[in-house]
């Protein structure tokens, strides 16, 4: 009878051991998770990143300054973002006419829609203004740029707007985008909405991991992140609500962008976005296309690859911005693009958990408030960091990872017929 117990006993610890074993590795990789950046930093490229959104429109007004007394047919427009208590929230735009009145072709350039990646967008365009606003380029395409779509969400550090709008699920120019039904975000909505104060060191987060592991294979990545990531509609207090009618500056922006493109019948535009894909890469990230568009789109940036909306490692989005820069121009040649400069390795199961669960906490905590003054801190603190990487090593990587791009596509953009 002992040895039975003794042999039940072996068998049962053969089979907890590499479950405990597999439990204790995931709850070190996913509470201690932590990236190194091996890159060769290059102080120049430092030069270009600020540390609030007051200082990069500072250096963006410096910059437009200066085009403007170089290029006498510049324009600045400022586009004012309504706010309960902050007065001074602006989008800020450039526009560079072609030295050539005969050009019938614009680059349009935006940073910020999600704001707290506005410290990014900026420093991207910023190094656009010093090193390819040239007479070389002006000759061949006119220009434009568009600094922080979204100011609230840059100068507080938030992804979204004031009524907690993800703006890159809520541009479109017609209503119809804010009845769509997200099917599967009710399925995934107790996940990735908890109620009550945002605690990091609970259990419940600190084993958030099995809960969204289990998920997993009940539906797998692609259907959860599909699910999760394409933006709704019905649920204001959630993740990724695109709204239920337009944000004033998405509206606003219609005429301005409307009559600055007028002369023109092809536009090639870049939204510039931090977070997703593989950490210090650079990812081209469209939706689906028209295969026209796509082939423009693969003719243009030919020799780098594409990370097409419709594999399965990406997600589709409704309403995002930069093919709502595409609506406005319709009937136009376009050749849309976001530029996605990963952080997370969220492309990986850990980091694609750590990154969701960042942005639940932090939601979660302006929904609801924090279980404590150093909760609200580190909330905060992670969330910028996952847009914001406070390494030098990767913010200097951004930099040459966009030169690389910049110096083939702007010239085949520039260049073509």
């Amino acid at each position: 009878m002992k040895k039975s117990r003794k042999i039940s006993l072996i068998i049962l610890l053969i089979i907890l051991l590499p479950i405990v074993g597999t439990i204790g590795y995931l709850y070190v990789s996913f509470n201690y998770f932590s990236l190194e950046d091996n890159y060769e930093v290059t102080q120049n490229n430092l030069a270009y990143f600020n540390e609030s959104y007051d200082e990069a429109r500072s250096d963006f007004l410096e910059q437009t300054v200066l085009v403007q007394k170089q290029y006498a047919n510049s324009q600045y427009i400022k586009v004012g973002v309504p706010h309960l208590t902050d007065t001074d929230l602006t989008i800020d735009m450039l526009y560079i006419p072609s030295t050539d009145s005969l050009i019938d072709k614009i680059f349009i350039l935006s940073s910020g829609v999600h704001g707290v990646e506005g410290y990014v967008g900026s420093a991207v365009q910023l190094f656009f203004m010093d090193n390819y606003l040239t007479d070389e380029l002006l000759a061949k395409t006119s220009v434009l740029l568009i600094h922080s779509v979204n100011p609230y969400g840059f100068k507080y550090s938030r992804r979204v707007s004031e009524n907690n709008v993800d703006l890159n699920r809520n541009s479109d120019t017609s209503e119809e985008l804010y009845a769509i039904i997200n099917e599967g975000y009710p399925q995934v909505y107790d996940l990735i909405n908890p109620k009550g104060e945002a605690d990091v060191s609970s259990m419940s987060n600190r084993f958030f991991f099995l809960k969204a592991i289990q998920r997993i294979v009940e539906s797998g990545m692609p259907v959860l992140r599909q699910s999760i990531l394409q933006g709704q509609y019905q649920y204001p207090e959630g993740l990724y609500f695109g709204g239920q009618k337009a944000e004033a500056q998405i509206t606003s922006l219609i005429p301005v962008i409307d009559s600055l493109c007028e002369p023109y019948n092809t536009i090639f535009a870049v939204d510039l976005h931090t977070g997703y894909g593989a950490r210090g890469q650079l990812h081209l990230f469209p939706n689906p296309v028209e295969d026209d568009m796509r082939a423009r789109m693969n003719t243009l940036f030919d020799g780098f690859h594409i990370d097409w909306g419709d594999s399965g490692d990406f997600y589709t989005v409704t309403g995002d911005f930069v093919n709502y820069i595409g609506k406005i121009n319709a009937g136009k040649t376009f050749i849309p693009m976001a530029f996605e400069y990963g952080t997370m390795d969220s492309q990986t199961t850990i980091g694609s958990l750590k990154s969701i669960h960042t942005m639940i906490l932090e939601n979660q905590g302006v929904q609801y408030g924090y279980a404590s003054a150093e909760d609200s801190v580190e909330i905060k603190k992670n969330l910028v960091e996952m847009y914001y990487p406070a390494s030098e090593a990767w913010r200097s990587h951004v930099i040459d990872e966009t030169k690389n791009i910049f110096d083939i596509a702007l010239t085949r953009f520039s260049d073509s017929k």
